[in-house]
């Protein structure tokens, strides 16, 4: 028997994910991939011929929640800059028909923050008080809101090249918390930080970690670039490193390809992953050196939030 799934645009998709706790449902995800209770495949990068852009697949299953799912995100290559955009297919395990296509827009913003700071939870200091963000686009802005209550800040700066000239992003970042401060440099901004968030779309480093003057939590997402990289590949050999799934990111993570390939850097000197951190395999590390979170968003983490805006829209 056919059915037709439920079709959710980018504005359904905010007001829907405005009302479910996105970190929490994160955290059970990933204590149902320690418990076995979920398969996270590979990416699956597919590239377009004659250089038009490529286009990745985000694979996920939920067995106790009885949905398996795909979200493909293309980059298409225009004369007047890149396109990207995603869609996420959640499907029944029960019946085999689809249950719902979201565009992922929103969900991908929402799920790249919330596991940072699901991650920032399970590695900062515990007394952790200054707070730096790199970049001020939507997903700098959800990183601030998913981590602003996580600890007691007593500092949050905020830095990226166009800030300054950027009035209304500074408001809505100060709305979001008024303890934001907006940094004149980069330099400013993660001065004697304690947490360092990364949330740009660079294809090459942002920060060098070897630069600053204590140990500090550096987090770093992904964007689509060929083998982008918010941190210098060789800085991985110096620091203590964990990702969202040890099993497929460092095949996908470009500094972590790079560092294999040009500077001795091996797969085995991951400590752990959020599914070890929150199933308590792992410890939380003490910070005789900086430790260094690396996220490139799993398909798992997508069709946990279809799935969610699915059971609320049904």
């Amino acid at each position: 028997m056919s059915s037709t799934p439920y079709v959710i645009d980018q504005t359904q998709a905010r007001e829907l994910l405005a009302r479910i706790d996105v970190p929490q449902i994160l955290r059970k995800l990933f204590r149902d991939l320690a418990a076995g209770h979920a398969v996270q495949p590979a990416q699956q990068l597919v590239e377009f011929p004659q250089g038009a852009g490529d286009f990745i697949n985000y694979l996920g299953v939920l067995a106790e929640d009885g949905v398996y799912g795909v979200k493909t995100s293309p980059y298409i290559v225009r004369e007047q800059g890149p396109l990207v955009t995603a869609w996420t297919l959640l499907m029944s395990m029960q019946t085999g028909q689809p249950l719902l296509l979201c565009d992922a827009g929103e969900l991908t913003t929402a799920r790249t923050a919330a596991t940072t700071a699901v991650a920032v939870d399970a590695l900062a200091p515990l007394k952790a008080a200054r707070l730096a963000i790199i970049g001020s686009g939507k997903v700098a802005q959800a990183h601030l809101h998913y981590v602003k209550a996580l600890r007691d800040w007593q500092s949050i700066s905020v830095y990226s090249p166009t800030l300054s000239e950027d009035p209304a992003t500074a408001r809505q970042l100060q709305a979001l918390d008024p303890r934001v401060n907006i940094a004149d440099s980069r330099e400013t901004a993660i001065a004697e930080a304690d947490v360092i968030m990364l949330c740009t779309s660079s294809a090459g480093p942002v920060i060098d970690p070897a630069t600053l003057s204590k140990p500090a939590l550096i987090t770093s997402i992904s964007t689509n670039a060929p083998r982008a990289h918010e941190v210098p590949p060789q800085s991985l050999n110096d620091m203590q490193v964990f990702c969202d799934y040890r099993l497929t990111t460092p095949g996908s993570a470009g500094e972590m390809l790079i560092a294999r390939e040009q500077h001795g850097w091996d797969n085995n000197a991951i400590l752990g992953d959020l599914a070890d951190l929150l199933s308590e395999k792992v410890q939380r590390p003490d910070y005789n050196r900086h430790v260094f979170f690396r996220s490139i968003g799993l398909g798992l983490e997508d069709i946990a939030l279809a799935n969610a805006v699915y059971q609320l829209q049904r």
